[in-house]
């Protein structure tokens, strides 16, 4: 069984950054695509952020291009989001999640992902 476990979220003010961690465990963490995505009350979740098993590829949402960079270190099993310039609309729970197929390229759509962390609250405030 998989089990991503997120954590670096909290308060912060706007202009400021975070980085959040998912810690992976249950398979082989090196050769799945790995996904970011947020969800804010009362909104859907969204796609974030995106890369592919090796890290050599990356994709963003629009609304985070420039400011958010998703990584992995597959040494540790650990996928990163470093988030900048955090404004108030990034305000959500973030959620960590393992691509289906392995040995592919980075995935956007929600129903790529088979497995999800329980997530970490980022609050930016104004």
């Amino acid at each position: 069984q998989v089990q991503l476990v997120e954590s670096g979220g909290g308060l912060v003010q706007a202009g400021g950054s975070l980085r959040l961690s998912c810690a992976a465990s249950g398979r082989t963490f090196s050769s799945y695509p790995m996904g970011w995505f947020r969800q804010a009350p009362g909104k859907e979740r969204e796609f974030v952020a995106a890369i592919n098993f090796s890290g050599g590829r990356t994709h963003y949402a629009d609304s985070v291009k420039g400011r958010f960079t998703i990584s992995r270190d597959n040494a540790k099993n650990t996928l990163y989001l470093q988030m900048n310039s955090l404004k108030p609309e990034d305000t959500a729970v973030y959620y960590c999640s393992a691509g289906r197929v392995p040995y592919s390229n980075y995935v956007v759509p929600l129903n790529g992902y088979d497995y999800w962390g329980q997530g970490t609250q980022v609050t930016v405030s104004s």
